[in-house]
């Protein structure tokens, strides 16, 4: 079949009026290029879920796609016993989240699940906790996170309020590949629109967990905010509201949800750029802390005198944080996350987990005897409350960072004062990212692997050994370089077109010295692995 036919045919079978005269007008106009990436293949439930850019065609995120992604869930769920159970549906503030909700809801509904959608935009948190606080087989929401506007999603998560893993992810994408024409699926309007109740309930948990009132003075916190032009402010005012804190001060124009994200040119806090505005205002407002969170709230940065921490360095202060609190059980992190927190576990002597990278993993960390109390992931994401949702939170971490700067300030120290002294109990844990982002994915299948062919014997001038994590249970595809207070692992990204190299360094803190010139010296050591590793990676 050629892509004309294939397209012809995809156009015939798609319900969705404006999806289907896309794939019409590229036909008619012969243009095969652009038919080709559209029916490149199928999306495939990567790190967190299916995502691809909006547009018609197998390879695109559209009404025909969801409308398959729903009815193979639906036929899996109904395999494993779950048919006829309580299914929950939420979505973010993208373009076509909606109408992808609603559609979902639709085909679950005609395959006989109980199905109750989620009643405005709300975080992915909010989701997360609402499978199992309804008790319901699965949740869907459909979000893009902090991909960039043109891109939408579609997560999934099981009974325990997780995220799929294998082979539940593989399964459920044959049971798509078997689903007929999608013209032709059931659907039924026989589901329900929630109330306001499950957000509600979400903030209360969130606040029970934290304790607030274990910090005095929270009240006379100023923390500058902003939601990224995504869904995150009305729930984390509320959070804060409950909590006893001041309103946020927030960037207002960034505020209010906006598919279009027009201030930045990313919606992800870790882009360049992406936080300038709340630098801005947290310098005008005098604020102690500014916290940003992507446009599903889903992940937290925070900025601290007048700069933006890293993922590992606001990871390992919400650890010590909730260790001081004498919270036990056990600590995890992705195998791309810094290795502080792995120190700090065994200082405290608790059990500390290092999984795959996404948080579908680090979720299931913990054990019966010492549940996952904490989990982060370098890349901005943190539970603080796995017990409330079980997936990375940027609400409850931002309520947790909030109450720890309170603490500091009440003692005149910030979240920076407290990472030096961590640095000079443990040492200074440098880590950064070489980052690059490609229109040609063979170009990152290329670089792993010469990689994997000749990796290289010394970094910083000390030796290191590779390991090929693809043969590592479960399989990941990475590689790491492992030497005397050096570290990098190479992946490609789960979620965007990008080959990531993580760094880290660990320079000892002096007396004479301290930690600037430790810093300084961490910063440098971070430059000549970027520069090492591009070579490596031929890139």
């Amino acid at each position: 079949m050629t892509v004309l036919d294939a397209a012809r045919s995809w156009a015939a079978e798609d319900p969705h009026p404006g999806d289907r005269a896309e794939i019409e007008a590229l036909v008619a106009a012969g243009d095969t290029a652009e038919l080709a990436r559209r029916f490149a293949g199928p999306l495939t439930f990567g790190t967190a879920g299916l995502r691809g850019p909006l547009r018609a065609g197998p390879a695109g995120m559209n009404a025909a796609v969801v409308t398959r992604a729903a009815a193979g869930l639906g036929t899996w769920l109904t395999a494993a016993g779950h048919g006829g159970g309580s299914v929950v549906v939420g979505f973010d503030a993208r373009h076509r989240s909606d109408e992808f909700a609603r559609v979902t809801a639709a085909v679950l509904s005609g395959a006989g699940f109980a199905v109750r959608v989620l009643p405005r935009p709300l975080p992915t948190p909010v989701l997360s906790f609402a499978v199992r606080h309804l008790g319901c087989v699965a949740g869907v929401m459909v979000t893009a996170s902090h991909n960039p506007p043109q891109d939408n999603g579609y997560k999934v998560y099981l009974a325990d309020g997780a995220q799929l893993v294998p082979p539940a992810d593989r399964e459920i994408e044959t049971a798509i590949a078997a689903v007929g024409p999608a013209r032709e699926v059931p659907t039924s309007d026989a589901w329900d629109t929630l109330g306001d109740d499950v957000e509600a309930d979400y903030v209360a948990a969130v606040v029970r967990a934290l304790e607030p009132g274990r910090v005095p003075g929270r009240d006379r916190l100023v923390v500058a905010y902003t939601a990224m032009h995504g869904v995150g402010a009305a729930t984390t005012r509320a959070v804060f509201a409950a909590a006893g804190l001041a309103p946020p001060v927030s960037v207002p124009e960034q505020d209010s949800p906006d598919p279009a994200f027009p201030t930045v040119a990313f919606p992800n806090p870790e882009e360049p750029g992406a936080v300038d505005l709340l630098l801005a205002l947290a310098e005008r407002s005098g604020a102690a802390v500014a916290i940003a969170e992507d446009p599903d709230a889903d992940r937290c940065s925070v900025v601290c005198d007048g700069r933006q921490l890293t993922g590992d360095e606001v990871g390992a202060l919400l650890a010590d944080w909730l260790l001081r609190r004498g919270v036990r059980g056990t600590y995890a992190a992705s195998l791309v996350s810094g290795s502080l927190l792995h120190a700090l576990a065994g200082a405290h002597g608790v059990r500390f987990a290092e999984t795959p990278t996404g948080f579908k993993w680090i979720i299931r960390a913990g054990t019966d005897d010492e549940p996952l109390v904490f989990g982060y992931e370098e890349a901005l994401g943190y539970a603080v409350t796995p017990g409330v949702a079980r997936d990375k939170d940027g609400i409850s971490a931002a309520l947790a960072v909030a109450l720890l700067a309170a603490e500091l300030q009440a003692d005149g120290r910030t979240l920076v004062d407290r990472l030096d002294e961590l640095a000079v109990e443990h040492g200074l844990f440098a880590t950064g990212q070489l980052s690059v982002r490609v229109e040609d994915l063979s170009l990152i299948t290329d670089a792993m692997a010469r990689l994997r062919a000749t990796p290289p014997a010394r970094l910083l001038g000390r030796a290191v050994t590779a390991a090929d994590l693809l043969h590592e249970d479960p399989p990941v595809d990475a590689v790491r370089l492992l030497g005397d207070g050096v570290r990098v692992v190479v992946r490609p990204s789960g979620t965007e077109p990008k080959l990531k190299a993580y760094l880290e360094t660990v320079v000892p803190v002096h007396d004479d010295a301290g930690v600037i010139a430790a810093r300084g010296r961490g910063m440098d050591e971070l430059d000549q692995l970027r520069g090492e590793m591009a070579h490596a990676l031929g890139l």
